[in-house]
């Protein structure tokens, strides 16, 4: 059973975490300490509950929660060795751990617990930061708060700023809170509701202030030629360069993407202070950590062309790997963790938006709005005063932490799509459901491309929330609806690795029951529908400069020929051709273009349920309800193919195992000798 307490703090964590005036995703602690009883002696034990290290306020949970004995940590105090070996207390904050199934603690808990108070919360908000972060932010903070709200200038977080801070709150037993320069804000209180309610009377009350005596153009006139693009024209031109800057964003390691061109970031971007403000970089450590250091600006003008942007993009990267990398060689020291890379989280075009990647969708999302939540921070701390985060060598303290890096290691494993943007046709049903399914079950991020766009829709709902899946309206043999698919594809996830042919239908008829309009409208399908595919996915992926992977689903009937079947038949010959043709032609890029033929798939299958399975049990002299039993035992293995057969070839194709195959074709039909490649 939960203790009261920590129920307690999980509702208030709850409602601070989901606000996000108070708060970033992941951002800050709280906590609340009680009594329980200890299972050893039976007796009382004082504890403290507090939110566990990388854990997310909003979402936080009982199971979230580190759970210390209050005696135990505050006798910490006698052994502590000093500021230059804080770190080392980290490792003892396990020895002063009650139970066995807590979280562990974060690096704020001394802040939390050395604190004479019973509730505390830590909190990054904007308004709180602006003041932290303005040039004279203690003068600021006593003018607006009085001896309510305390200043504690800029410490990294760790042990001693927790005894800094407990040295402070017993000196002003009248204060509520403090605001840590360059950081955030801490707010107390006896009680949950007293301790929320300080939280919310700091971030207000700095709101209000700024509101009420900032200056109105805190980034400066607005420069007319950097005015945001009107809406069609900046999607258009951001769709035009994602490409590019997911390449750019990912020369180190691959990532995902996220953009936005939310009024604030277009008004940031127009402003005159806008390049000067963004080379001073974020200052909260959560900031930073998710956006670097400082983002990548294009020195352009929103009407700059395509073609100029790119060019400019690429050589401003050439520029951000030096100076990033002049960062990192300035500020490491002999046992610092080796640079992460040295490409930028965040790429800002004037007119257009902002660009953000991160390791997964969700990463990628946050990193965006950490970076706007940086914004607005600049945007208080300049109304007021001059925004002046922490020097870029506390930064490199903090980005290269020993116990950031132990964080970093603790994360799991990547599965073996992950980072990866597929693109997958005909994937409302069937075998591409199937496939869209296997790809974003090992991480990929999916478009589900359909001819009917709620079913589309309905089938990326089942594979996640919109970090993970999407689904799109095409009709394949529509150039200008495959652009638009693809344009989408890039827009959603930023990039695009992996696509998947798979839409297709079947009319089976003889040769002399055929006629032309069904005859162009298989070949429309599949083989234009895969040229159009492919062509679009190519332009796209050789821009990118990432290589990846194009599959064909073809069929065993290219190869087989069977009965009154003429036009499907061709129609999938044709797209096998493709597979070598494009094999040879794409292969100096890096992208791979590889087949999968199966066997007659019955279960699940839109194809065979719209009338082509009853026309193929006619056929064979079978009943459609035992169609998929007649092609398994006609096999050599005698098993039925389903979706998920496919899909499974389908993943294994297009992961590391295979990492060095292409022009080839996969059989998944269970032996079908007559289909044998040779």
């Amino acid at each position: 059973m939960t203790n009261r307490t920590a129920a307690e703090l999980v509702a208030r964590s709850n409602r601070l975490g989901s606000d996000p005036k108070v708060t970033n995703f992941a951002g800050g602690n709280t906590s609340a300490k009680g009594t329980d009883t200890d299972p050893v002696t039976g007796e009382p034990v004082e504890l403290i509950w507090i939110k566990g290290s990388g854990g997310d306020l909003g979402t936080l949970a009982a199971s979230g929660l580190a759970v210390l004995r209050v005696d135990r940590f505050r006798a910490l105090q006698h052994v502590y060795p000093g500021v230059e070996r804080e770190d080392e207390m980290v490792g003892a904050f396990d020895y002063c751990l009650h139970g066995t199934n807590g979280a562990t603690p974060s690096i704020d808990t001394s802040m939390h617990a050395l604190v004479d108070a019973q509730h505390v919360d830590h909190l990054h908000p904007d308004s709180g930061i602006a003041i932290a972060t303005a040039t004279d932010g203690e003068a600021l903070t006593k003018k607006i708060f009085g001896s309510k709200v305390l200043w504690v200038p800029w410490r990294r977080p760790g042990f001693q700023l927790g005894l800094d801070i407990a040295v402070l709150q017993k000196q002003n037993p009248d204060a509520i809170g403090c605001i840590l320069g360059g950081h955030g804000i801490t707010a107390w209180g006896e009680t949950s509701t007293t301790c929320e309610a300080n939280s919310r009377w700091i971030i207000d009350t700095a709101q209000a202030y700024i509101d009420a005596m900032g200056s109105k153009t805190p980034f400066g006139a607005a420069v007319a030629e950097n005015t945001a693009l009107p809406q069609h024209e900046r999607r258009a031109k951001a769709a035009a360069l994602v490409a590019t800057i997911r390449g750019i964003a990912s020369q180190d390691k691959p990532m995902v993407g996220h953009f936005t061109d939310d009024p604030r970031v277009l008004e940031f971007l127009g402003s005159a202070n806008a390049a000067k403000l963004a080379a001073l970089g974020t200052s909260c450590p959560d900031h930073f950590l998710r956006t670097k250091v400082k983002p990548m600006l294009l020195d352009l003008p929103a009407g700059a062309s395509v073609a100029a942007s790119i060019e400019r993009l690429k050589t401003l990267h050439e520029a951000y790997r030096v100076d990033y990398t002049a960062y990192y060689d300035k500020h490491a020291a002999s046992d610092s963790p080796a640079m992460r890379g040295a490409d930028p989280a965040i790429v800002l075009v004037p007119g257009v938006g902002m660009f953000s990647y991160g390791a997964t969708k969700q990463v990628a999302r946050v990193a965006g709005e950490f970076y706007l939540n940086a914004i607005n921070v600049m945007r208080g701390a300049e109304a007021l005063s001059t925004y002046s985060p922490i020097s870029d060598a506390e930064k490199f303290r903090i980005e290269y932490w020993a116990l950031e890096e132990a964080k970093l290691q603790r994360i799991p494993k990547p599965k073996s799509h992950q980072g990866r943007i597929a693109l997958v046709t005909g994937a409302a049903s069937g075998i591409g459901k199937a496939i869209a399914t296997r790809l974003a079950a090992d991480g990929a991020c999916v478009v589900v491309a359909d001819l009917d766009l709620e079913k589309a829709q309905a089938a990326a709902a089942e594979l996640g929330s919109v970090d993970v899946a999407i689904g799109v309206a095409v009709d394949v043999s529509d150039a200008d609806a495959v652009k638009a698919a693809v344009d989408a594809t890039l827009m959603a996830f930023g990039g695009l690795d992996l696509v998947v042919n798979n839409a297709g239908l079947s009319i089976a008829r003889s040769l002399l029951e055929t006629t032309e309009t069904e005859w162009d409208l298989l070949h429309n399908v599949m083989s234009k529908g895969s040229f159009l595919v492919s062509r679009a996915a190519a332009s796209a992926l050789i821009e990118q400069g990432m290589g990846g992977d194009i599959v064909y689903i073809s069929s065993k009937n290219s190869i087989f020929a069977g009965p009154d079947n003429i036009a499907y038949s061709a129609a999938k010959a044709d797209q096998s051709h493709q597979v070598r043709l494009l094999a040879a032609e794409l292969g100096g890029y890096g992208i791979r273009v590889n087949g999968i033929n199966p066997d007659g798939v019955v279960r699940g299958s839109g194809i065979f349920a719209s009338g082509w399975g009853a026309n193929r049990a006619k056929t064979y002299g079978v009943s459609e309800e035992n169609l998929g039993q007649f092609y398994a035992d006609r096999t050599i293995l005698k098993r039925e193919v389903i979706p998920e057969n496919v899909a499974d070839a389908v993943w294994v194709l297009t992961g590391p195992a295979l990492s060095r195959t292409t022009g080839v074709h996969i059989p998944v039909d269970s032996g079908v000798a007559a289909a044998f490649l040779r």
